[in-house]
């Protein structure tokens, strides 16, 4: 089967498409909502296993995508990465197609610049850092089809979010709610469209300190998205318990910096 047909069979009801099979071929009516604004990839490479970077990547908008060991396509926890970011790496202007995999890991601090996500596999990125002042910059891009999350923060230091487009996904960005080895973590998202279907803006673990900021957030579609979760972390692979949602001291935001269209 074609990546193309894969991914309509996965994602055909999630995003909220109409559809009939033929004869074996599935026809797809345009979906009820606007999509995120992709831009035209110009080329395509397929990745059989993960790249690394170091220093400064431009993809020049060719689409990535997992063959091999990196095309199951699935959500399975632990798949490897289509690209690998060292400490201090830039990659730009780049689509990760599908299969996705798992998107791109940061092992430090590292900047994700004009990068689009046409159909997010595990996760879009993960954050992985051991130093407390390491930042991942997410600046510009966007990321559609996330059944779970898009951005996970599963080591030490602060994510920025900022100029980014978000449609049919879980959550945004969510702290690690049961790694082995806690922290406190923080996120800045600003000047975010959140297009509706998705659940959830931010996740964090308000018992060991995380902060969410928001601002100039405009949600489209859905009234009722949260913006921030509350959660009780573990160190014990346990599933976090939920405490709350809204603003606080943790979540930082207040009606001014969110406009519901």
């Amino acid at each position: 089967m074609s990546r193309v047909s894969l991914r309509i069979r996965k994602h055909l009801y999630a995003a909220g498409v109409c559809a009939l099979t033929v004869l074996g071929t599935v026809l797809v009516a345009p979906a009820s909502h606007a999509e995120v604004d992709v831009p035209e990839a110009q080329g395509e490479q397929a990745v059989g296993s993960t790249i690394t970077v170091e220093g400064t990547m431009d993809g020049e908008l060719t689409r990535y995508y997992g063959e091999g060991d990196l095309g199951d396509g699935g959500q399975d926890e632990g798949q490897p990465p289509i690209f690998e970011l060292a400490d201090g790496a830039t990659l730009e202007n780049v689509i990760i197609g599908a299969p996705a995999a798992d998107g791109i890991h940061c092992e430090g601090s590292c900047t994700l610049r004009n990068v689009w996500w046409e159909d997010v596999g595990e996760d879009a990125a993960t954050f992985d850092a051991d130093s407390a002042s390491a930042t991942m910059t997410v600046q510009g891009g966007g990321a559609q089809l996330a059944e779970d999350k898009v951005f996970q923060a599963n080591g030490a230091g602060t994510m920025t979010i900022s100029d980014f487009q978000v449609e049919d996904f879980g959550k945004l960005y969510r702290s690690c709610g049961n790694c082995s080895d806690q922290t406190d973590r923080h996120v800045v998202i600003e000047n975010v469209t959140a297009t509706a279907p998705g659940l959830s803006l931010a996740g964090i673990n308000t018992n060991y300190g995380d902060t969410a900021e928001f601002s100039e957030i405009t949600v489209i579609g859905d009234s009722e998205m949260e913006i921030c979760g509350w959660y009780e972390g573990n160190e014990d692979s346990g599933e976090p318990e939920k405490v709350g949602s809204g603003p606080s001291d943790n979540c930082r935001y207040d009606s001014s910096d969110i406009t519901f269209q």
